[in-house]
């Protein structure tokens, strides 16, 4: 993953080549990272997400849930879906490679649900 400096502003940027989902070669450039690394780490984000790949964090995967669904829903009903992901699902599967969460983990999930499940039935 090449990340350049340009030498007027000593800031990084990186420039790479992606297929889209229609199988044509389509070349990328962002600018403007402060470090050589935040350069590659978003080249690495972006070919994760364009390649519609299970090799992607949850945290990854959830930003683009967020940009597909966000605009189709109702302000309110978002709302509650971020409380939801934000408070209860991210803090569990964030930082879980997508192809590595297994029903194991998703019930051991929930058994932590319900463990700070209240008398009510509110957590």
């Amino acid at each position: 993953m090449p990340a350049n400096r340009d030498k007027k502003t000593g800031k990084w940027n990186c420039q790479f080549y992606y297929t889209d989902w229609t199988g044509k070669k389509v070349k990328k450039m962002k600018r403007g990272f402060e470090t050589k690394k935040e350069a590659q780490d978003w080249e690495r984000h972006f070919k994760l997400e364009k390649a519609s790949s299970l090799d992607m964090t949850f945290g990854d995967f959830y930003r683009r849930y967020e940009a597909d669904v966000k605009p189709k829903v109702r302000e309110n009903t978002w709302q509650s879906k971020v409380w939801v992901i934000e408070k209860k699902i991210l803090p569990y599967f964030k930082d879980l490679v997508m192809r590595d969460i297994t029903p194991r983990d998703v019930l051991a999930w929930q058994n932590e649900m319900r463990k700070m499940e209240s008398k009510d039935g509110c957590s």
